[in-house]
């Protein structure tokens, strides 16, 4: 584990360094980047969805495999560092959604489709909210870390399905522009820069966060650990 002056050192270097690079991406996104001929300024939101879909993935791959350390293994620290991983999992993926719909609405003339790419992340969604919720209810710590790491472990199957979702069914939502089903030049190559920076961009934030509620996880232990000998010690 870390120690609190390093820990420090690493989120403030991570704050600045986001902070910068989300300037630069906004100059890019909102200056730089061409208008689309057919969506106008609305696709611009087109760079803030794509990374923040591809980091709610990030999320949950980490939750997947924390998990499954955890059950390996039965050490704690895989167990906070799942259940941070998917309370940031879950922010970019509501964000990702509702970019979504934003960027979704001049092109389809609707808000909400029940088309597969949208149906699949909103059963994503619920898959990992249900997570935090087995976490909040559950009787104790260890009951808890049991249980959602089942749901971690199970709920990443999810996540290739919502990739694939606009292969495998007929679907309204755009072809993939990144990844091993990306057509060859389906983006300028401008456009496809700016995107990458992004990407780049929203990783800096991404970790940033999952530093930061994991570092707050490990305190929330510890002081339920100096609230458990204080009860054991007043008896």
């Amino acid at each position: 584990m870390l120690g609190n002056g390093v820990r420090q050192n690493i989120t403030g270097y991570l704050v600045v360094l986001s902070g910068l690079f989300m300037l630069a991406d906004l100059y890019l996104i909102f200056v730089v980047a061409p208008t689309d001929a057919v969506l106008g300024h609305v696709q611009r939101v087109f760079y803030f969805h794509v990374p923040i879909a591809i980091m709610s993935f990030l999320a949950f791959f980490l939750v997947f495999l924390a998990s499954i350390a955890y059950v390996v293994r039965r050490d704690g620290k895989w167990d906070r560092l799942a259940h941070s991983c998917a309370e940031v999992g879950v922010v970019f993926v509501t964000v990702a959604l509702l970019t979504g719909i934003i960027w979704g609405r001049p092109l389809w003339n609707t808000w909400w489709t029940w088309e597969p790419r949208l149906t699949t992340t909103l059963i994503l969604w619920l898959i990992y909210v249900s997570y935090l919720m087995i976490r909040s209810y559950a009787s104790n710590q260890q009951q808890a870390a049991r249980y959602s790491a089942v749901v971690g472990i199970v709920g990443f199957v999810d996540v290739p399905i919502v990739y694939y979702s606009v292969v495998w069914w007929r679907s309204i939502h755009p072809s993939p522009v990144v990844g091993p089903f990306a057509q060859a030049n389906a983006l300028e190559p401008i456009m496809l820069w700016i995107l990458l920076f992004s990407m780049v961009t929203f990783l800096i934030l991404f970790t940033y966060l999952v530093v930061e509620r994991t570092a707050l996880r490990n305190s929330e232990d510890r002081l339920l650990g100096i609230r458990l000998v204080a009860r054991r010690a007043g008896r």
